[in-house]
């Protein structure tokens, strides 16, 4: 989705001589978005590994950042830079890369009509059934962080667990767009969700079109990251990424450090049809990646695949909450459908089984999934449905 940025990076005003040739060698990578993606004179800039915060400041400067990564997650800021700019900060020595700004987008495909059989079918071992069942615990005393377009708060589904956590895309706390106020009745509305006493938190890295950039993304899980560790959130932490774009060392970095502060990030796919390796979050391998099927048990057309997919889960017309009204539901698809299954399915799983590891965790959803049950499935993905075990 496509990030947007309020503030201009720019340095100070200066004279900058230009590099030798063999300073050159030592400079920081750039790593280059998809052509299609990139935000043109927008870079996300990673501080090294092990640094503190003041060596974030440090490197800023005099300059003015769009974005600052500090706390528990990943470190380092995001912004405009000219070339000369660009070229100066590649060659502190702080700096372990340079990447392009880029465009994500959602992971969801409107479709006209359907029913909630997603819930049945990652409860029971057919398809077929309407029944979804589920231990009376249901996900009590975790937290699910929705990193989306936000949340409609007041939904009726939501039941008064829904929260605002934070916004990296404008001033306003709402849900403009309803991607992520579907996505967050799966994760854990009272009708349409898995973990139905989960605590939800809306982390707003999209607009109301549904698009943002690396930049805001990266905001967003850094926050998740930071937050996490003083919330109250006894039995355990997930979070949802229900959107994409081309593949982005920072993405999957921040992904990392997210894990690491031990929150289980479940990610979709993708809907292109194609390799998932070659999307974030999709190919963060810290991430538990999640393809989509249809019903009753085929891969949806739109899937992602490959190697980097964990488990699927149900994401073709699924029904949910929506944002135009304290009572609206849509139908849609995608792979950002099946990605909240398996978040509310974790949160589910720490209330009831204790914590865990995001790894861990990802894991034991992957060994207790559904074998071989999934059709239309290209070799090397595996096929795996996940499955509460009841």
């Amino acid at each position: 989705m496509l990030f947007s940025a309020t503030a201009l990076l720019a340095l100070a005003p200066a004279v900058l001589a230009a590099p030798a040739v063999g300073a050159l060698d030592k400079r920081a990578p750039l790593i280059e978005a998809r052509a299609g993606a990139k935000l043109p004179g927008k870079y996300v800039i990673k501080i090294k590994d092990g640094l503190s915060d003041a060596v974030v400041n440090k490197v800023i400067g005099g300059r003015r950042a769009d974005k600052i990564y500090k706390g528990a997650g990943f470190k380092g800021f995001a912004g405009a830079l000219d070339d000369a700019s660009l070229e100066a900060i590649r060659l502190l020595p702080e700096v372990e890369y340079v990447e392009e700004d880029a465009v994500f987008t959602t992971q969801a495909i409107v479709t006209q009509s359907g029913a909630p059989w997603g819930l049945a079918r990652i409860s029971n071992t057919a398809g077929g059934s309407t029944n979804y069942k589920y231990d009376s615990s249901a996900g009590a005393g975790t937290c699910s962080y929705v990193i989306d377009t936000g949340i409609r708060i007041t939904h009726n589904d939501f039941g008064g667990r829904a929260v605002w956590g934070s916004n990296h895309v404008d001033s306003s706390n709402t849900d403009g767009n309803g991607h992520g106020t579907h996505v967050a009745g799966t994760v854990g509305g009272t009708t349409y969700g898995v973990a139905k006493k989960t605590t939800l938190i809306a982390v707003k890295v999209l607009s109301a079109s549904g698009s943002g950039s690396t930049s805001g993304v990266v905001a967003g899980m850094n926050w998740v990251a930071t937050d996490s560790k003083t919330r109250n959130c006894p039995n355990g932490t997930v979070a949802n990424m229900s959107l994409g774009g081309s593949s982005s060392t920072a993405i999957n970095n921040a992904a990392a450090a997210l894990t690491n502060a031990g929150v289980f990030l479940a990610v979709a796919a993708g809907n292109d049809n194609q390799n998932a390796a070659n999307y974030s979050p999709a190919s963060a391998p810290s991430a538990c990646t999640v393809g989509s099927i249809a019903a009753p048990n085929s891969k949806s057309s739109f899937s992602n695949f490959g190697a980097v997919v964990d488990i699927h889960a149900p994401g073709t017309s699924i029904l949910s909450a929506w944002y135009t009204s304290n009572t609206a539901t849509n139908t849609i698809s995608g792979t950002s459908m099946a990605s909240p299954h398996v978040a509310g399915l974790a949160a589910y799983l720490l209330t009831l089984n204790g914590k865990k590891s995001p790894v861990e965790l990802c894991t034991y959803i992957a060994n207790t999934a559904l074998n071989g049950v999934i059709t239309g499935l290209p070799s090397g993905t595996v096929n795996k449905l996940a499955y509460n075990g009841l």
